[in-house]
């Protein structure tokens, strides 16, 4: 059924772009940075209930944070795509016993609204945040929320942090492209419509966003975790990102997948935020096999 509703999009689409190109730009793009909301369930809500809720205003929508802990040293955690804050409740118990711990939902996910997510935009949030609590300890990260801090440290090198973890983070905005249009089976016409108003957007084209040219001038410490059958995010863009970055750790888990809940590659980034030169191990190790 899903395959089906794909190819019907993607068809309708390149019909629509003969009749209607600004059109067709405008719904091929907002598709594209549309994600799935999640639904919550009562387990999960209750965990979050037990955190500090606020809010702050981006671009029109509310964005829901959270906070855990009274520590001194403040981390701030980032989830992914079609994820929310609950992801990170076995850090959160961890940590908040020494840190505060904040977290947030991305525009269109968890308890913050908005239909639409990219990176521009997520980073945007990302520096949003960190301005209103102040200096960060460290944050870490899963898939595109890695991507957007990248970003962000691109656009802002001072941000003020001192550690960042990324966990199964993404390497190139063009392969999520490509893999969008070859799934809609846009053709070529389509393409280039999408493309040209992900251009006037943004004033950059997909390749522009590559998460190891961003990371070349990061100079904090850094914990690269990453599983080699990872189907979402392959490894090989954890390998160019650690190249890339020269202060960074690689760690190469297997059996692990995408989204890396091991109590091992918990274990390791407690350890890192704790103390960066207590992991003391070769760019590449296995934590473990899960199978």
């Amino acid at each position: 059924m899903r395959k089906l509703l794909t190819k019907t999009i993607g068809a309708s689409l390149n019909t629509l772009a003969y009749i209607a190109p600004e059109k067709t730009a405008r719904i091929g793009f907002e598709l594209f940075c549309r994600p799935i909301r999640p639904t919550i369930s009562a387990k999960q809500r209750a965990f979050l209930n037990s955190g500090r809720h606020e809010t702050f205003e981006h671009k029109g929508n509310n964005i829901q944070t959270y906070r855990w802990g009274n520590g001194d040293k403040k981390i701030l955690m980032l989830h992914g795509w079609q994820s929310h804050t609950y992801r990170w409740k076995a850090y959160i118990e961890h940590l908040s016993t020494e840190y505060s711990v904040y977290s947030l939902d991305a525009p269109g996910h968890g308890l913050s609204a908005g239909k639409l997510l990219n990176v521009p935009l997520y980073s945007e949030v990302i520096e949003e945040q960190i301005k209103r609590i102040g200096e960060v300890d460290a944050i870490i990260t899963h898939s595109l929320g890695g991507f957007a801090v990248f970003y962000s440290f691109h656009r802002n090198p001072y941000l003020p942090v001192s550690k960042l973890v990324t966990l199964a983070s993404p390497g190139e905005a063009q392969e999520f492209f490509d893999f969008y249009t070859h799934m809609l089976r846009l053709t070529k016409k389509s393409t280039e419509l999408v493309v040209g108003h992900f251009e006037k957007i943004f004033n950059k084209d997909p390749s522009f966003f590559s998460a190891p040219a961003f990371a070349e001038a990061l100079e904090i410490p850094g914990l690269i975790i990453h599983d080699e059958d990872d189907a979402e995010t392959p490894f090989y863009h954890a390998e160019r990102i650690h190249r890339a970055w020269k202060n960074s750790r690689l760690i190469k888990t297997k059996g692990y997948g995408h989204n890396l809940r091991a109590q091992e590659v918990v274990n390791a980034v407690i350890r890192f935020v704790s103390d960066p030169l207590s992991l003391k191990v070769p760019s590449q190790i296995a934590v473990n096999n899960h199978r």
